[in-house]
């Protein structure tokens, strides 16, 4: 259900429970004895047994025996805890294990009123402060051992750099404080503390500091102190906990969000500010008297922002702490927004989160200047005159682009020069962002302290984190010269790294990416072979050709497995938004028989100045495969044509021969294939750090 506005609410709230709130809803608990909150059935003698999760919505019990229930009968139910006994609460059996002794039972509680709701929330709270419950567990964060000395010597200067907070563990103790200064030479760190007085005592210490998005906790033996500063030794091995998917952003001064409680609706509108948040989460101030618990569903939350825009979302109650200092109560949620508001939000988040970057159509002036003097244009020998035709479509696109963030984002970091640089993503496969077209203007910026390799950071991340607001997000691609010092850095080497360690998270291949033109057809005449649409069976061979001689990640994120082979979804997708996004699959036949095929692609002008979503590539279906590529070759020429291309690009993934010469294919860029997997973006994000603000020079950087 859309809502269009808060009164719609009025039709909907109070939600049945079951909608209100999820089964596993509200705190488990493990309280024994005298701590143990029980549940009585039909009067407040008919104990079944103890509590294992409650909530204002559902309860379940482990029973301490037979326990005769029926499904569609609504019963009075007690819970008794803490010297009180709450109840008659109104609750039906849900499902449960009839068939296994002993197995839990569950109970939905129905219409809980306003003041039940309290008393059982009260019950809990005092259960948390006894150390007897606790909200559903969250996921162990990972960690693993870093313990190359450049790696950790580029992580401490981008925590250096970054001005990142820390804490300090001593004893019991605890010093909140920030890296001040690395002397790499010296290996010695400067830590400053933030508190006014500070006692550091006696090493050895135990400190955490925050990275871009992971937790890195280092062991330091010794240390000397002097005042509010404490010099120690780099440590030997940094531990990294991995403690987000999605970065949580701060939230600008004055964002609140506005919601209705979704069981009591005589608590009225809440209006309540924001703390922080992310692409799929927000932390907000609430109150203990809000009555909200873990597994509760807010249908409807509006974000109000500074800048006047409300967006609606819907959301998921994660977490509720415990009553702090000042009398409030931090409340996690998980949040996606209504399809009717998907772009504002991930449009405002992206910009929120990544402040020194802007979008393409609010530097347009200029960005043609960054890609002709970068070098961007020379990159396939051509010059800027061979991209000039381009120009009117790639204007107009960069202004879709920032209406259709669900497949696009092109960003600029901007400085008194104009653009000093741009990269680009865009979801070119169901899975798949491409990222792409990277260019830097030389020369730095009068920008006051501006520290190295800022500029190429803050792209990357914004780029790289804008399509974890895609949830079919799992793969990145990228097309990378790797004769570039940034790019060999902060892809190619990236990608083997992991390649040795998991083959399935990671491809790098050099691959050669050629030129064909439309208007050069051969001429020959291709007798013996017939050349049409791939039918059912042949698709099916070909992706069972591709599946065994490509890695399980190329097949995954080029949709190349049998369900994802025609591209339909993609080209449902971009065409909703009047763009052209195609595949067409052709097969070539010697006497009825599949020998080889093309796999042709097309996307829409304009996105890519090297029209890299324009691409062929040759499978051969037997050994006599090779022998019908100058024919494909051919027909592609007329597929690309009848679609007004003047040329494609050839994508060769073998050693070439003598077919890539009587086809009139023209050399180009031999860059690397790159593929990474959704899952690493995290940990990428963290190795973008140390390879751009981590080193002590700036990137000179060009990419197609």
């Amino acid at each position: 259900m859309e809502f269009r506005s808060p009164d719609a609410l009025f039709n909907v709230i109070p939600l049945p429970p079951a909608e209100a709130a999820l089964d596993d809803s509200g705190y488990s608990l493990h309280g024994t004895g005298a701590d143990a909150i029980t549940c009585a059935v039909g009067t407040p003698e008919g104990v079944i047994g103890v509590v294992t999760r409650l909530s204002p919505t559902v309860v379940w019990v482990m029973p301490q025996g037979k326990v005769e229930h029926s499904e569609h009968r609504t019963l009075p139910v007690y819970l008794s805890g803490c010297g009180v006994t709450l109840g008659p609460i109104h609750g039906a059996f849900i499902r449960t294990d009839m068939e296994t002794a002993g197995a839990p039972v569950g109970l939905q509680l129905v219409s809980v009123s306003l003041d039940q709701g309290r008393q059982i929330l009260s019950l809990l709270a005092d259960a948390l402060k006894r150390g007897v419950a606790e909200p559903a567990a969250s996921a162990l964060p990972v960690q693993d051992t870093i313990d190359e000395a450049e790696r950790i010597r580029a992580i401490l200067m981008a925590i250096s750099t970054g001005g990142n907070k820390g804490v300090l563990r001593r004893m019991g103790r605890t010093v909140r404080v920030v890296l001040q200064k690395l002397s790499p030479d010296a290996r010695q760190l400067e830590w400053h503390a933030e508190d006014p007085d500070v006692d550091w005592g006696e090493a050895p210490y135990d400190i955490d500091v925050i990275g871009h998005n992971s937790a890195h906790r280092m062991k330091l033996e010794a240390g000397t102190t002097d005042g509010h500063r404490l010099i120690t030794r780099m440590p030997d091995v940094l531990f990294r906990i991995r403690h987000r998917w999605h970065r949580r952003i701060t939230a600008p001064e004055g964002v609140r969000v506005t919601f209705h409680h979704p069981l009591w609706r005589e608590l009225g509108e809440m209006e309540r500010s924001v703390v922080d948040l992310s692409f799929s989460g927000l932390c907000i101030r609430c109150r203990p008297e809000d009555l909200l618990f873990p597994g509760l569903l807010p249908p409807l939350l509006e974000i109000h922002t500074s800048d006047g825009q409300a967006i609606s979302l819907r959301g998921e109650i994660r977490y509720v702490t415990s009553v702090r200092a000042d009398g409030t109560v931090l409340c996690g949620l998980s949040v996606a927004p209504y399809s009717s508001d998907e772009a504002r939000w991930v449009r405002y988040i992206s910009e929120t989160a990544n402040p020194n970057t802007c979008t393409t159509d609010q530097q347009l002036e200029g960005l043609w200047d960054v890609f002709t003097l970068s070098g961007f244009f020379s990159l396939a020998g051509k010059g800027s005159e061979a991209f000039d035709q381009l120009k009117q479509d790639f204007a107009h696109m960069a202004k879709r682009a920032v209406e259709i963030p669900q497949l696009f984002c092109q960003a600029v970091w901007p400085s008194e020069r104009g653009p000093e640089a741009t990269l680009s993503s865009m979801k070119s496969y169901q899975h798949t962002w491409l990222i792409h077209q990277v260019a830097k203007r030389p020369g730095k910026p009068a920008v006051k302290g501006l520290e190295p390799g800022r500029i190429m950071h803050d792209l990357y991340v914004r780029c790289f984190e804008h399509p974890q607001s895609d949830a079919d997000f799992r793969w990145f691609v990228a097309y990378a010269e790797g004769l570039n010092p940034w790019i060999s850095r902060a892809h190619v080497r990236y990608a083997e790294r992991y390649m040795a360690l998991n083959p399935d998270l990671a491809y790098s291949r050099q691959v050669h990416m050629m030129d064909v033109y439309t208007s050069e057809m051969t001429g020959r005449l291709h007798e013996g072979i017939s050349i049409g649409p791939a039918t059912s069976a042949e698709l099916t061979l070909l992706t069972t050709h591709i599946a065994r001689s490509r890695p399980g990640c190329y097949v995954e994120a080029l949709d190349f497995s049998r369900d994802r082979i025609d591209m339909r979804a993609v080209h449902n997708q971009w065409s909703g938004f009047g763009l052209e996004r195609e595949r067409e699959i052709l097969v070539a036949r010697r006497n009825g028989v599949a020998v080889a095929a093309a796999v042709l692609e097309m996307g829409q002008q304009g996105i890519n100045l090297y029209s890299l979503l324009d691409m062929a590539r040759l499978f051969p279906l037997s050994d006599a495969g090779p022998s019908t590529y100058v024919a494909l070759v051919d027909a592609a020429r007329r597929w690309y044509a009848a679609r007004r291309r003047r040329s494609f690009h050839f994508l060769c993934e073998d050693e070439g021969g003598q077919y890539v010469q009587e086809a009139g294919i023209h050399k180009g860029p031999d860059p690397y294939l790159w593929i990474i997997s959704a899952k690493l973006i995290p940990d990428y994000l963290e190795h973008i750090s140390e390879v751009s603000i981590g080193r002590r020079s700036a990137p000179n950087t060009r990419q197609g």
